[in-house]
């Protein structure tokens, strides 16, 4: 079996379940696929270098070895918080009004490629599969190439691919594209995104794209997939089941006094759509009175990349709107949000998703969300909360079962909160029922699986057939 280099922006030193700190859904999954196939996961550090050096720190716990380095303050503002999460980020989210251009930013970002490209070359064996994750080091695989790496390589975008006329709003977009066209094999969380980027290439590239997905450039057949990712689904609820859970699920039961709960747990960030939440929520409070008392928000919203001026801004709306809401609905025995700005561990938050009646998950467009597995994964079946989920999400194509919502529209978010207060629980039941089995069945052992698979040159499995979200259906009064 050929080793496996996993190459990311950052590297999360893997913890146990239960340990402190929470780890985003990319390191869990990273995580969980490295202990079962040997290899390396190569990064940055998250640290501040005065000058690069090159040097490799390599460490190994939990049966992962890790090797990273550190970057320079401006390393970090060019190419993290400027091309990264100023240009691509909010580009490949649909936000064209918050997507800065900098030629600073593109020449930061081609520096750090390079840079991970020089550290890495000396790590990669003639076997070995180098498979490269997201946005931040789309050029990579060109940059190995030119080093001479003949490895089969692949990328794997978690976020989404944006419609061809937001994209070619990019500049040097076709030179990015190409240089992605230097993997093996291109990976997406959905046939959307998927589609997304087969439409660019042929419109804007003139390339020419097989049945299967086999783009046709410079001699060689570049294959681009689906391959939706999912939780450690047996890790996850094993952890689920563990006494720190548990503990947090009996206090967070306690403290609303029998109350039903809705919980929302996000990285605070303009994609997930916290403003919108809040705002439905708001209206729910409005227009069903006799239902107000007897409900709490928990919105759990970690801060991220603080040092961007529209985060900043987002923790200034929420904050505002919290004041907004609470104020205008709380008495002195119950105010109807908390709004907490910190992460938790990840068995912790098991015990909370289980101690919730309904979650939020409602983001205006989102690669996959783990979150809303994650939920699934951790409901008591004989008394199951209910999922509402953005059609936006990549997850609403495997979790059909869920309420489908439009995140922008604060009425029908507010009707599905309703709703899922409402839902009998034999319709709970059948629900849960549905989505645990998507979840059981469509975890990140098989996402690891087929991906290594076809990188590997063996012969593609079937790409995974979802529903698409169902559109609505007025004799159920479906929400959409």
């Amino acid at each position: 079996m050929s080793r496996l280099i996993v190459v990311s922006n950052r590297v999360s030193v893997p913890q146990a379940m239960g340990a402190a700190g929470a780890q985003g859904g990319l390191a869990v999954a990273l995580s969980s696929a490295l202990r079962e196939h040997r290899g390396i996961w190569f990064g940055w550090s998250g640290k501040e270098i005065e000058t690069f050096t090159g040097h490799l720190d390599m460490q190994r716990n939990c049966d992962v070895t890790t090797v990273t380095i550190d970057l320079e303050p401006q390393d970090i503002d060019e190419y993290y918080n400027g091309y990264a999460n100023r240009t691509l980020w909010p580009l490949f989210h649909y936000r064209i009004d918050l997507t800065e251009y900098d030629r600073s930013f593109d020449e930061g970002y081609e520096r750090v490629n390079e840079r991970f490209a020089d550290s890495l070359l000396p790590l990669i064996e003639p076997d070995d599969l180098v498979w490269v994750h997201d946005y931040h080091l789309l050029p990579l695989g060109a940059m190995l190439r030119d080093k001479g790496v003949t490895n089969r390589m692949g990328l794997f975008l978690h976020i989404p691919w944006p419609p061809t006329r937001l994209f070619v709003s990019l500049p040097n977009h076709e030179q990015l594209v190409a240089s992605m066209l230097h993997y093996d094999l291109i990976g997406f969380q959905t046939e959307e995104w998927l589609d997304s980027f087969i439409h660019y290439v042929k419109k804007e590239m003139g390339l020419r794209v097989t049945d299967d997905c086999a783009i046709e450039y410079e001699g060689r057949q570049i294959l681009a997939r689906a391959f939706p990712i999912g939780i450690d689904f047996d890790e996850f609820t094993e952890g689920a089941r563990s006494q720190e859970a548990l503990e947090a699920h009996d206090r967070l039961k306690s403290s609303v006094r029998g109350r039903k709960m809705l919980i929302g747990v996000d990285r605070l960030d303009y994609s997930k759509g916290l403003g919108e939440r809040f705002d439905s929520f708001g209206r729910f409070l409005t227009d069903n009175p006799g239902m107000a008392k007897d409900v709490v928000l928990l919105q759990i919203a970690p801060p991220s990349r603080e040092d961007v001026a529209s985060y900043q801004q987002i923790r200034q709306d929420l904050e505002q709107k919290t004041g907004h809401i609470n104020g205008a609905h709380a008495d002195v025995a119950w105010v109807p949000i908390r709004y907490v700005n910190q992460g938790y561990p990840r068995s912790e938050l098991a015990g909370f998703y289980r101690a919730a009646n309904i979650a939020l998950v409602t983001p205006l467009r989102d690669g996959m969300n783990l979150v809303a597995k994650e939920y699934v994964a951790a409901q008591d079946p004989e008394d199951p909360g209910v999922l509402i989920l953005s059609q936006f999400a990549g997850a609403a194509h495997q979790l059909t079962d869920a309420l489908l919502v439009n995140p922008h529209s604060t009425e029908e978010v507010s009707e599905a909160i309703k709703r899922a207060l409402q839902m009998p629980l034999e319709e709970r039941r059948r629900r849960h029922q549905a989505l645990l089995a998507a979840v059981r069945d469509q975890d990140v052992v098989l996402w690891r699986e087929q991906f290594v698979t076809v990188l590997q040159g063996d012969a593609p499995p079937a790409p995974p057939q979802a529903e698409p979200p169902r559109a609505p259906d007025e004799s159920s009064s479906e929400l959409l």
